[in-house]
C-alpha cells in the first residue's frame, strides 16, 4: 500500500509539473507575405518547442539595426545582394541561415496598361537603397529599356546608364514609399510585399516583371554567434516544412516561390 501510494504521489507530482517553456525567438519582417508566411510557421515551430514572436517593420533598414544590437533574434526581409551591402556599409555581424522565398520585382503604371505604352520622357520610380534601386535598373536592361556600364553588377545606380533611349528620367524613393508614387509618375518598380500592402497584384498588375529565379532569393537571416544554435536549426526546418511550401502556394498563386 505504501509503494502504490507513493506511485500514485509521483505520478500526481509529474502531472502538476509544468511543461518546460518554450524558447522565444523574435523574428523581424517587413508587412505583408514575409508576416503572412511566418504566422503559418507559427504553429510548426510551437510544435517543436519554439514560440515566434513577429516584429513589423516598415522599412528595410532598422530589421538589421535590431538584429545586430540584440533587439531581436531573426529577420525574414531581405536578399543575399542586399544583406551584403548592408554588411560591408555598416559592419553588421549577421549572416544568411537559410533560404526563404522569392518575390519577382515588378514595375506597376496607373497611367499605362502595357510598358509598351510608356511615352519619351516619362518618370520612373526606383528605390533608392543600391541593391533595390539596382535590381529595377538591371531588370529595364534585361528588357532592352537601357544600357549599363559594363562591371556595375547587382547593384548598378542611375550614373551607370550609358544609353537611355527613351530619355526616361529616374525618381530614387525609399523602397517602401513607390506604391504611393504611381499618381505622380508614369511607372514605379515595387518590391511584391509593398505592391501586396498597397493592394497591388503581382502575378497580373506589372508592365514588367522579373524572371522568377535569380540571385534575389530571400533569406532568414541571424547574428553570426547564433548560426550554430539549436533553435536556428528548429526555425529553418518549420519554415522548410511541406506545409508552409504548401501554404505558399496556394496563399501567393505565384507571386511568391518557395526557395527551398
Amino acid at each position: 500500500m505504501k509503494l502504490q501510494g507513493l506511485l500514485l504521489l509521483a505520478g500526481l507530482l509529474a502531472a502538476a509539473s509544468p511543461a518546460p517553456a518554450a524558447e522565444v525567438v523574435r523574428i523581424g519582417v517587413t508587412p505583408g507575405p514575409h508576416a503572412q508566411i511566418l504566422e503559418a510557421v507559427k504553429p510548426i515551430a510551437a510544435a517543436k518547442g519554439l514560440e515566434i514572436r513577429i516584429i513589423e517593420f516598415s522599412d528595410y533598414v532598422v530589421p538589421n539595426q535590431a538584429l545586430d544590437a540584440g533587439e531581436i533574434e531573426a529577420n525574414s526581409f531581405q536578399n543575399q545582394p542586399y544583406l551584403d551591402n548592408q554588411k560591408a556599409d555598416r559592419g553588421y555581424r549577421i549572416e544568411s541561415a537559410a533560404p526563404t522565398v522569392n518575390f519577382p520585382l515588378g514595375v506597376y503604371s496607373k497611367k499605362w496598361k502595357s510598358w509598351a505604352e510608356i511615352p519619351d520622357r516619362a518618370t520612373i520610380a526606383i528605390q533608392n537603397d543600391p541593391t533595390n534601386g539596382g535590381r529595377a535598373l538591371l531588370l529595364l536592361q534585361d528588357r532592352g529599356v537601357i544600357k549599363l556600364r559594363e562591371g556595375t553588377g547587382f547593384k548598378p545606380t542611375v550614373v551607370d546608364i550609358v544609353d537611355n533611349p527613351k530619355k526616361l528620367r529616374f525618381v530614387e524613393l525609399d523602397a517602401a514609399q513607390t506604391p504611393r508614387s504611381l499618381e505622380d509618375v508614369d511607372a514605379a518598380s515595387i518590391n511584391t510585399n509593398y505592391a501586396v500592402s498597397a493592394g497591388l497584384d503581382p502575378t497580373r498588375d506589372p508592365i514588367l516583371k522579373e524572371d522568377a529565379k535569380g540571385p534575389y532569393v530571400n533569406l532568414i537571416v541571424v547574428r553570426t554567434a547564433d548560426k550554430d544554435k539549436p533553435w536556428v536549426k528548429t526555425l529553418v526546418e518549420a519554415y522548410h516544412s511541406p506545409e508552409v511550401k504548401a501554404f505558399v502556394l496556394d496563399k501567393f498563386k505565384g507571386s511568391v516561390l518557395p526557395a527551398w
